[in-house]
């Protein structure tokens, strides 16, 4: 058993942890809460004129297209190419692994450049699919890596059991595996949001029309081009990230359950 010596220190070293966490969020919102740079409002007040000034209903609502887009489309993917790695043995299974793993190895920065020239040649660049269809590429390497390793920790009595019944590959999948696999899927989801949420060069490189930035991207553009005060600069941050702990605080207890489990194992 844990002696109370233990337990205070333990306490006492996640309270400084947790304090180094928080402290920078508590800045940002005491700034965004706060009265303006050059006078004026305060409070809840500061939102508005952000929102205002920054037109970030905009990139709210391109931002959350994109994420929807991507997170749908990656996780539906990776669920079937873990299910197939993890599964199914066919010719260059390992080495068409491999090649997937190119995407977690590979940075964006590597490949955005040259990205932007294939899709120019494509006629996909100042498009909604310039954005998202580089990111599902990026999201589903990890996914599948992801997801392969839950496949293969699973127990497979039940798919033998599955398989002697008649149930066909696809069946197993979504009616046998996937459904106590939902702790691996929702922290997967919440992941890929996340990236694809706070995902800046892709979009900087890929759009120029106002109309496609997302909102990370437009508050960088909004710091330089709108304002320069502090103040109204914490509010528009503070409304950028907060769907993202909407959405994280909403999955929470499926996401550490998720981490918990162990799914990223062999």
């Amino acid at each position: 058993m844990i002696s109370r010596a233990e337990r205070a220190a333990n306490y006492v070293i996640l309270t400084v942890f947790a304090a180094f966490a928080l402290y920078p969020i508590v800045v940002i919102l005491s700034a965004a809460l706060g009265p303006a740079d050059a006078g004026g409002t305060a409070g809840p007040a500061n939102f508005a004129a952000a929102w205002e000034i920054g037109r970030f209903g905009t990139y709210l609502r391109t931002s959350l297209a994109v994420s929807a887009f991507v997170v749908v489309v990656s996780v539906v993917l990776s669920i079937m190419s873990g299910y197939a790695f993890g599964t199914m043995r066919f010719r260059g299974r390992t080495a068409l692994f491999y090649l997937f793993m190119l995407g977690i190895m590979m940075p964006s920065e590597a490949i955005a450049v040259p990205l932007y020239f294939d899709l120019r040649s494509l006629g996909l660049t100042d498009t909604f699919w310039a954005i998202s269809l580089p990111q599902v590429a990026l999201s589903v390497a990890f996914g599948t890596f992801w997801m392969r390793a839950y496949f293969l920790a699973s127990n497979r009595a039940i798919v033998e059991a599955a398989r002697i019944d008649g149930a066909s590959s696809w069946r197993i999948l979504w009616q046998v595996l996937l459904p106590p696999a939902r702790p691996a899927v929702v922290t997967l989801t919440v992941l890929v949001f996340m990236w694809t949420w706070n995902e800046f060069l892709i979009p900087l490189i890929m759009v120029t029309k106002e109309s496609l930035r997302t909102a990370p991207l437009g508050l960088a553009f909004f710091q330089g081009q709108y304002t320069s005060g502090f103040t109204l600069l914490a509010a528009g941050s503070v409304i950028v990230a907060t769907p993202v702990v909407i959405f994280y605080l909403f999955l929470q207890r499926h996401f550490v359950r998720g981490l918990l489990q162990g799914a990223v194992r062999e």
